[in-house]
C-alpha cells in the first residue's frame, strides 16, 4: 500500500490526528475491489469481522464515517497511486506464485461509468437544464426574464424531459431542431455577460453545441456525424464513445496463459476512454511490462492489434506478437505471392523465383522499400503455375513484379495464419475473452459507481489489482489442498 504517499499529506506535527493510514489505504483497496459506496465501506470498517481482520483492526470501538473514506480516497485518486498499487500486488504475486509469463494475450474490454445514457436530443437537453437550474439558483431575475415557454421546456427533471414530444420520427426531428435553437439563442444571449459566461454549465452548452452542430452562413447544420469523442453526457465529460459498445471507457488487459500456470494473473492494465482504438495500446502495454520486468517472449492478441508497424515494433522489443492480418484474406492462401520469390536477406535482391528461374533484373529502393523483379519472357511463359503467378506482362514482352518489404512480411504472416500449428497456438487467446467476462461479475467492472477520468481509471485498476489477488487466493487454496491429498496418500 503507497502509505508513504498519502502520509505526506498530514503534518506529523501540527495536523488534525488520523485513522492509521495502512488500515485506511487497504480499506480503500477493498472498498473498490467489492465495487462498494462509501457508506458501505465505513460499515464494513466497523462491523465486518473479515474486513477488521484483513485490516489487522481491533473489533472493539472502531469508527469512522463514509466522509473520511471519501476523503482518503481522494487523496489516492488525485495522486493516482491506482496504478502503483495493481503493478506492486502484480509483481509480488507473479514472483510469489513463480508464474510462467512466456507467453500471454492482449484485448479490451469496455466499461461504463456511473452516467444515465442518452440520445443525442435528451443529451443536448439535459445540458441545457443544467446551465438554467445554476442561473435560476444564482440569479433569479436573469432566468425569470428568458422566454416562460423555453423555461417551461426544461422545467422536468432529466429523465422527464421531452415527455410530452411525439416519438414519431417527425417528432423527433422537429424536437432536436428546437433543442439546437435553444442552445444557441442561450449562447448568444449569454456569450458577452461575464456574469454568467464563465460558469462551468454554460461553457458546456457551448461544448455540446459546437460538437453537435455547426453554423454554415446563418444557418445552423445538425453534424450527422458528430464521432464518439464529443461528450456523452454532462455529468462526466470525459467519457467518449464506441461505435459498438457505447459510451464509456475501456481497459486495456494483458494476461499470463502458460499451461502449467494454476492462474493466470493480469500482468498489465491501461485505462482509456472508448474512441483509443487498440492497435495504439502494443507500445504503452510492452513499456509497462518492460519497466515491471514482466514482459513476455510472445503475446497473443486479435486482429485489431495485429497491423505490421505493431509487429514490427513489437520484434525490435524481442516480443513475438501474434495476431492475424487485418484486411481482406486472399481466396486461395497457396497461390504464389512475394513470400515465394527468394530474396538475399542482406541485400534484399530477389536471387529467384518460386520455380527457381533467376530473374533478367531484380532492383531494390532502399528508400521506400520496393523491390522490382523482371522475369525473362520466355521462362513465365512456358511456367505451368503461370495462371497463379502474381508477375505481370510489359511492353517488351518480358514479366515483372513489385512489392515491398511490408507486403512480403503479410503474405509471409498469412501463409503462416492458414496452417494448423498457428491455429492449435492461438487458440489460447481466446481465454482472456472469459476473464473479460468474469472480471466484469465478480468486481463490477462493467459498470463502475463513479464517474469521470481520474475516479474510473483509479476504480479500473484497484479492481484489476483486487482480481488478481483473487486467482493468487485460489492458487494458493489449490496447491494446499493438493499437498495434503498428498499427505494422506
Amino acid at each position: 500500500m503507497p502509505v508513504d504517499s498519502v502520509k505526506e499529506h498530514f503534518d506529523p506535527v501540527i495536523g488534525q490526528p488520523t485513522k492509521e493510514i495502512y488500515s485506511m489505504c487497504g480499506l480503500i483497496f477493498i472498498m473498490e475491489f467489492k465495487n462498494w459506496t462509501a457508506e458501505d465501506a465505513a460499515q464494513a470498517y466497523m462491523f465486518h469481522a473479515d474486513v477488521q481482520y484483513a485490516l489487522n483492526l481491533d473489533p472493539e470501538n472502531q469508527s469512522l464515517s463514509s466522509r473520511t473514506v471519501e476523503r482518503y480516497k481522494r487523496l489516492i485518486v488525485e495522486d493516482e497511486l491506482a496504478g502503483r498499487i495493481m503493478e506492486e500486488i502484480t509483481i509480488a504475486l507473479v514472483e510469489k506464485l513463480q508464474l510462467d509469463i512466456k507467453t500471454q494475450r492482449l484485448d479490451s474490454t469496455h466499461v461504463f461509468s456511473n452516467m444515465a445514457q442518452f440520445g443525442r436530443t435528451r443529451m443536448m437537453g439535459v445540458t441545457i437544464k443544467r446551465f438554467l437550474t445554476q442561473l435560476k439558483r444564482h440569479d433569479v431575475a436573469t432566468y425569470d426574464a428568458l422566454p416562460e415557454e423555453l423555461r417551461k421546456r426544461y422545467r422536468p427533471s432529466g429523465y422527464l424531459l421531452f415527455g410530452d414530444t411525439k416519438k414519431d420520427a417527425e417528432g423527433r426531428r422537429l424536437l432536436r431542431e428546437q433543442v439546437v435553437r435553444d442552445m444557441h439563442d442561450l449562447i448568444e444571449r449569454f456569450a458577452d455577460d461575464e456574469k454568467h459566461n464563465t460558469r462551468s454549465t454554460f461553457a458546456m452548452v457551448v461544448r455540446v453545441f459546437h460538437e453537435q452542430c455547426e453554423v454554415i452562413e446563418d444557418k445552423i447544420e445538425i453534424r450527422e456525424h458528430p464521432g464518439g469523442d464529443v461528450i456523452q453526457n454532462p455529468s462526466d465529460p470525459d467519457a467518449t464513445r464506441d461505435g459498438k459498445k457505447g459510451p464509456g471507457y475501456q481497459v486495456q488487459l494483458v494476461e499470463t496463459c502458460g499451461e502449467e500456470n494454476d492462474v493466470q494473473l493480469i500482468t498489465g492494465a491501461i485505462a482509456q476512454t472508448a474512441t483509443e482504438h487498440d492497435s495504439g495500446a502494443v507500445e504503452p502495454i510492452l513499456d509497462q511490462l518492460e519497466e515491471n520486468g514482466l514482459t513476455p517472449e510472445a503475446m497473443l492478441a486479435d486482429t485489431a492489434y495485429g497491423s505490421d508497424d505493431n509487429v514490427q515494433t513489437s520484434e525490435q522489443r524481442g516480443v513475438e506478437l501474434v495476431s492475424p492480418t487485418s484486411g481482406k484474406k486472399p481466396d486461395d492462401v497457396d497461390a504464389t505471392n512475394s513470400d515465394d520469390f527468394v530474396v538475399n536477406e542482406s541485400t534484399g535482391e530477389v536471387e529467384c523465383c518460386p520455380r527457381g528461374e533467376k530473374p533478367l533484373e531484380s532492383n531494390r529502393d532502399e528508400a521506400t522499400g520496393k523491390t522490382l523483379v523482371v522475369m525473362d519472357q520466355q521462362a513465365c511463359v512456358e511456367c505451368p503455375h503461370r495462371d497463379g503467378c502474381p508477375v505481370k506482362r510489359r511492353g517488351d514482352g518480358h514479366y515483372e513484379y513489385r512489392f515491398s518489404d511490408k507486403q512480403r512480411r503479410l503474405d509471409a504472416r498469412r501463409r503462416e495464419e492458414s496452417t494448423s500449428a498457428f491455429r492449435e497456438r492461438y487458440r489460447k487467446r481466446s481465454g482472456i475473452e472469459a476473464t473479460n467476462s468474469i472480471l466484469k461479475r465478480k468486481t463490477g467492472l462493467g459498470r463502475v459507481h463513479v464517474r469521470g477520468r481520474s475516479s474510473v481509471f483509479h476504480s479500473i485498476l484497484m479492481e484489476v489489482a483486487g482480481w488478481n489477488l483473487l486467482q493468487a487466493t485460489r492458487a494458493l487454496t489449490m496447491r494446499r489442498r493438493r499437498k495434503n491429498s498428498l499427505a494422506l496418500g
